[in-house]
């Protein structure tokens, strides 16, 4: 809830989305109406959620002290509104039972729709490059998390940028839900048209190459990571070689890097028309050199270091607990719910206990 007073307008953008996300999820139940196969209110409901994560998490990263913080006061609210001008025009278009992107109809509201997402997709990738670029090089957390905000950034930018690829595919001939035949100035479906057969939930196509797929592991890459990073600091509870950050910010990177590898496979198989679940002989190879790598690399990571060592913020080792293990944010730290000193040592006691 603290978010909510200090980074207000990204966690009120953050509770719009999830709430239409509800109501998109109700809509779906009630209206019939298809676009491509699937409802009018499939593509609402996507961003909702894709913009109700993303948002949030970038109201937690922007509320860690750090350098640059009058620039990002102005590009938060820059980037919340775009989200919501956006999104809210996808919303207006399954209302109207039509397409969003690239939609040649000339209506009035289509024709005014088209340049809001000429120039305010544009502003919010710009935004949105500018808080990476002010945050890339500070530190945040402990190391581990501030590998993983490093390369998350970086990772959610190229996610966000390569959705300009689209373009690429070529037009397309659809039907709105009423049945009226536009033509769409690009398509998402590389070898086949929008509206193939697609996986659940998703709808990934299941017959051709899918641009979608790594615009959506780069967008979520950050969340990924840092929810790696949660786990790591969690398991160092019970595993010693765990209780070195250096361990974790080491397995965190090279997750990073499998990640980032995975974005350009999935990349690879969409332009060259290949559906994710029917990957040729070259991708299963390219598949298993990286999780050999990567595995590899871990084990490594891991069983490199000591298992009694100290943690090298000076939380030292006692049996088989550790004295003191930093939060994902970088607190303080904690035996038995008393404060610890920097590199261990306990305050003093006052007469009382």
């Amino acid at each position: 809830m603290e978010l909510f007073r200090t980074q207000r307008i990204l966690m009120c953008t953050a509770t719009l989305m999830a709430a239409l996300v509800v109501v998109g999820l109700c809509a779906m139940a009630l209206d019939d109406r298809m676009l491509l196969g699937v409802s009018v209110w499939a593509k609402p409901v996507k961003f909702g959620v894709a913009f109700a994560l993303y948002t949030a998490t970038l109201a937690w990263l922007l509320d860690h002290p750090h350098r640059g913080r009058r620039w990002t006061r102005v590009l938060a609210p820059v980037f919340a509104a775009t989200a919501v001008i956006d999104v809210g025009f996808i919303v207006v278009q399954a209302a109207r039972g039509t397409f969003s992107h690239f939609n040649s109809q000339t209506d009035p509201v289509n024709s005014i729709g088209q340049i809001v997402f000429t120039t305010g997709v544009p502003g919010l990738f710009f935004a949105n490059l500018l808080i990476a670029c002010i945050l890339l090089w500070q530190r945040i957390g402990d190391s581990a998390t501030t590998v993983a905000i490093r390369a998350g950034l970086v990772i959610s930018v190229v996610g966000m940028a390569l959705g300009y690829l689209v373009g690429f595919a070529g037009p397309q001939l659809a039907r709105t839900a009423s049945g009226e035949l536009v033509t769409l100035s690009a398509k998402h479906t590389f070898g086949g048209p929008d509206g193939t057969p697609g996986m659940p939930i998703t709808g990934w196509s299941l017959q051709a190459g899918d641009l979608r797929i790594p615009h959506f592991l780069g967008l979520h890459g950050m969340q990924i990571l840092l929810l790696l990073t949660f786990v790591l600091l969690v398991s160092a509870r019970r595993l010693p070689r765990m209780r070195d950050q250096r361990t974790r910010a080491r397995i965190v990177g090279i997750a990073a890097g499998g990640y980032a590898s995975a974005v350009a496979i999935t990349l690879w198989q969409a332009l060259h028309g290949q559906s994710l679940v029917h990957p040729d002989a070259g991708v299963l190879c390219a598949w298993a050199v990286v999780v050999a790598i990567c595995v590899a690399a871990a084990a490594f990571a891991v069983w490199a270091v000591p298992a009694d060592s100290a943690d090298d913020d000076g939380a030292a080792v006692v049996g088989d607990k550790p004295v003191g293990i930093e939060s994902v944010t970088g607190g303080r730290e904690f035996v038995e719910g008393r404060t610890l000193r920097p590199g261990g040592a306990r305050p003093a006691q006052s007469s009382t206990t």
